[in-house]
């Protein structure tokens, strides 16, 4: 059935051929009539060597052999050429960017598309002022429709053009001449737009002259535009600039008081990332699984918590049960610290954000094929397009079908499908919407994991299992929604969004009960149980840009509500339980008993209702100074209804603050300093029946964030200390009452780096050093360490690609993961060993095909990928051993 339905998925493909075909085809027309014997000449080098589908020129097209180090110096100094001045002048159309140089028509041209956002490297090329200085050019807002335009030198030999979009992807011709390159931009309605004149601010020296001496420039009008295609080709750089995780508005991260680290879409590629669980291995400081329906917790910064910190598109997954599926994922972005003033309850170490694909305005497909060690099978596809010829309306296709072995000793197989096809409508030039679906269906062994035996994991198999081989957990979750955005002008921008998510889950299990550590018997009961929820959440903010005098303002202001219904039906049969020797395991023993004849255990269902309401305003004073505050109410209404037991009811709210400081001494440094807040609720009770007060975490950091390589690399390192208060623990003088008076502190340094060291370098990796532990507590030793968290991580991954010659587009990727020492538990009872792991990767892209070859784990060293459990026997996941994932992907 799976499989039929992944098969009209593609047949999708098929449907959307036609329109996604004639649109691709209207674009080849129109660059045929408009080439210029430049391109002419271009294409007559690329069909010379017997390719006609290959458009990219080898170096030797234009740039004779060097045998020497002399010769290759003075070649390459002779190469680069001159770009002495940048001017914005408006047209009938929009505004045309024009690059002076008097070599214009030498130039090369390589283009892509980032989300809305042009970009244009030209190689073997600098910005240079007649008096031999380098300077960058900017225009902000020069036409509607875009919100920047920038003109900068990339590295020592290549100019990037940079044009971002407001709401969608810019039209950009380009055309040359004897004095200049010029890119002629348009939006996609601009033409019914009223034109505004460029507000430009070349950043160079005092000394440059830019007005009425300068020479007249040449207009695009009287220009024929070279060959040009943006097509949905996703930036093959490590770096993502801006994220909107922190402050739910589109910020640059080196103007965000907090640290936060974003994984794009190119690292999962690389990595040929599955489970979300390995793209955090990305992040400094997060550590273990979202598997947490086993028991097993993540931790970020040292707090860990089952009620997963998982956020999709920015709405919390409250009941998450359902693995998340990466496969649609733009980029991942994690927020460190208290998080509660934009996202309500929350744990103190921070909140994890998956960002999904949205459709693109030019005609995309790939389709790939994934196969690997443990009978690892994936195919896959994303397409994307218009599907009228305006391009109002776009659409976006992900689907995934896998099935795998796995490494441990079950008999279910893991299986999965997924589909999620998302609409967008640009009603008008200011407003959009869109619809998203995502559907997964899920069946994979249910797994409680290792056990420990006295103060270490047990010396034990990795692969052999503790439960039964037919053990099983099966889930579905459909997730549905709509994102509306609205621009009164083009400094006050309406949001409204809703999700529903629905989520089932039936599983058969058999669960460890009580160890006997030194016969090895392990006592466990069987069990089966059904989950549901419906969760509806809509959001609705405003995000409004003016200014105040001198003082920038970007004030966000919003209300957010969720209602939540889940329900619980759980069977055990503690009649008969059943006995499993750990060294020496016999499987089948005791039959699992029909629980259709038995009353159930446990029976109840949940609704919660949360509000809250938040604002937030980032001011700018001049160049130097963001100030950024914000404050936040939340209610939650809670109530607990049971067949078979007590009900009760329950009401907390909560006011979350942030504030923090930024100040940029210089171009590409920020130096920071944030407070932040957080709460969750709290179910134990105290002495006379009532439930105690909320948890509360705040958090201080402090940090510096800088552009290193000119832009191309960021890094940052924050110094923290977070403090979780009210924590529940046992009350001294009542026997089963407990007192909120525990409290949990972390505290260390985080070092990370994201980007692009040269063409085809990349990098993501980090350090963090954290050192959590109890500060309070009657029960539990104060100075214990908070389980799963080790003193010392780190990570590092880097690729190089091939740019140019016979062996381009070959490229390597190396990889390492350090993690400490760690406690299980907060007893600190056991202890989990330390690893070091190294990946491997190969891969080659030419054209539009793609070939890798990933080996992870490539000494085959049994770890732990997550201990930061509530019990000894269960939710101590092991890593996976040397595994290998080839893939094979094309995009047309």
């Amino acid at each position: 059935m799976k499989i039929a339905i992944f098969l009209a998925g593609a047949l999708a493909l098929v449907a959307v051929q036609p329109v996604w075909a004639e649109s691709l085809q209207r674009t080849e027309n129109r660059e045929q009539k408009s080439l210029t014997p430049l391109v002419k000449k271009r294409q007559k080098a690329v069909e010379d060597r017997n390719s006609p589908e290959d458009h990219i020129p080898y170096l030797s097209d234009f740039v004779s052999p060097t045998r020497t180090v002399k010769e290759w110096l003075a070649q390459a100094n002779s190469a680069v050429i001159q770009v002495t001045s940048v001017k914005a002048n408006p047209t009938a159309k929009g505004v045309e960017i024009l690059l002076e140089t008097s070599q214009g028509e030498k130039l090369q041209i390589t283009n892509r598309s980032a989300g809305n956002s042009y970009i244009a490297d030209i190689p073997n090329a600098q910005l240079r002022l007649p008096s031999g200085e380098a300077f960058t050019f900017r225009s902000e807002k020069p036409i509607t429709g875009i919100t920047e335009i920038t003109v900068t030198n990339q590295d020592a030999n290549t100019i990037r053009v940079t044009v971002n979009g407001k709401i969608s992807l810019p039209t950009v011709e380009l055309f040359d001449s004897d004095q200049a390159l010029i890119f002629g931009i348009t939006t996609v309605a601009s033409s019914t737009l009223p034109q505004q004149q460029p507000e430009t601010s070349p950043q160079q020296p005092a000394n440059q002259s830019e007005g009425e001496n300068q020479p007249q420039q040449p207009s695009a009008a009287n220009q024929q535009p070279i060959e040009l295609l943006v097509t949905g080709e996703q930036n093959q750089d490590y770096l993502v600039p801006s994220a909107s995780t922190a402050t739910r508005t589109d910020t640059p991260i080196i103007d965000i008081p907090q640290s936060i680290q974003v994984i794009p879409q190119q690292v999962l590629k690389d990595q040929q990332i599955t489970r979300i669980d390995d793209a955090l291995r990305n992040v400094t400081g997060v550590i273990g699984s979202t598997n947490s329906f086993i028991g097993s917790q993540i931790t970020i910064r040292g707090f860990s918590t089952t009620a997963l910190p998982i956020l999709r598109d920015g709405f919390r997954e409250y009941d998450n049960f359902s693995l998340q599926e990466p496969s649609n994922l733009e980029r991942v972005e994690v927020l460190k610290g208290p998080a509660s003033v934009q996202y309500g309850q929350v744990d103190p170490g921070g909140v994890i954000n998956l960002v999904t694909k949205q459709p693109l305005s030019e005609p995309f497909a790939e389709v790939q094929t994934q196969f690997g060690s443990y009978g690892l099978v994936r195919p896959s596809f994303d397409i994307s397009g218009p599907l009228t010829s305006d391009r109002k309306l776009l659409y976006r296709l992900n689907a995934v079908y896998q099935r795998e072995d796995g490494f441990r000793d079950f008999n279910t197989e893991t299986e999965r499908f997924f589909i999620a096809p998302t609409l967008t409508w640009n009603i008008s030039d200011r407003t959009k919407l869109n619809f998203s679906l995502e559907y997964l269906d899920s069946t994979r062994p249910f797994d409680t994991g290792l056990i420990a035996i006295g103060n270490r994991i047990g010396n034990l198999p990795y692969n052999r299992i503790f439960n039964e081989p037919d053990d099983f957990v099966q889930t579905n979750s459909l997730n549905i929604g709509y994102n509306l955005e609205h621009r009164f002008s083009d400094n006050w921008t309406l949001r409204n969004a809703f999700r529903y998510v629905h989520q089932d889950l039936f599983t058969q299990a058999t669960l460890p009960a009580f160890l006997d550590e030194t016969t090895g018997n392990l006592t466990r009961i069987y069990a089966q149980r059904e989950y549901k929820s419906d969760d509806y959440s809509l959001q609705t903010n405003i995000v409004g840009k003016f200014a105040t005098g001198s003082i920038k303002h970007t004030l966000l202001a919003g209300v957010d509500f969720n209602n939540n219904n889940f329900g619980d039906l759980t069977f055990y049969d503690f009649n008969t339980p059943t006995s499993l020797n750990v060294f020496n395991p016999i499987y089948g023993v005791v039959s699992r008993p029909n629980f259709a004849t038995f009353s159930p255990t446990s029976q109840y269902d949940t609704y919660t209702t949360r509000w809250g309401i938040y604002l937030q305003d980032q001011i700018a004073f001049g160049d130097q100074f963001i100030l950024l505050g914000g404050l936040r109410y939340d209610s939650v209404d809670y109530q607990y209804r049971s067949p078979i037991g007590s009900d009760f009811d329950k009401y907390d709210d909560a006011y979350s603050p942030v504030v923090g400081l930024i100040y940029k001494p210089a171009k590409g440094v920020s130096l920071y300093a944030s407070y932040s807040q957080s709460f969750v609720p709290n179910f134990s009770q105290d002495a006379n029946g009532g439930y105690l007060k909320p948890e509360t975490g705040e958090g201080y950091e402090v940090g510096i964030k800088a552009e290193l390589l000119q832009g191309n690399l960021l890094a940052t390192l924050a110094y923290f200390d977070i403090t979780k208060q009210n924590v529940a623990t046992p009350d001294p003088l009542i026997l089963g009452a407990s007192v909120a008076t525990g409290e949990q502190r972390s505290r260390g340094l985080e070092l990370n780096v994201t980007g692009k060291i040269l063409p085809g370098w990349n990098i993501i990796g980090g350090y963090a050093y954290t050192d959590a532990e109890i500060t309070q507590d009657n029960s539990i030793p104060v100075g214990n360490r908070l389980p799963g968290t080790p003193k010392h991580s780190a990570s590092l991954w880097t690729t190089y690609e091939i740019q140019s010659g016979d062996l381009q587009g070959l490229g390597f990727g190396i990889g390492f993961n350090y993690i400490g020492k760690r406690f299980g538990d907060l007893q600190n009872s056991f202890e989990v060993d330390s690893y070091f792991l190294t990946n491997t990767a190969i891969f080659y892209r030419r054209n539009n095909w793609r070939l890798g070859l990933n080996f992870n784990n490539l000494f085959d060293i049994n770890y732990i990928s997550s201990a930061a459990t509530s019990s000894r026997i269960r939710g101590i996941e092991p890593g996976q051993p040397f595994t290998v994932i080839g893939s094979i992907s094309v995009e047309f």
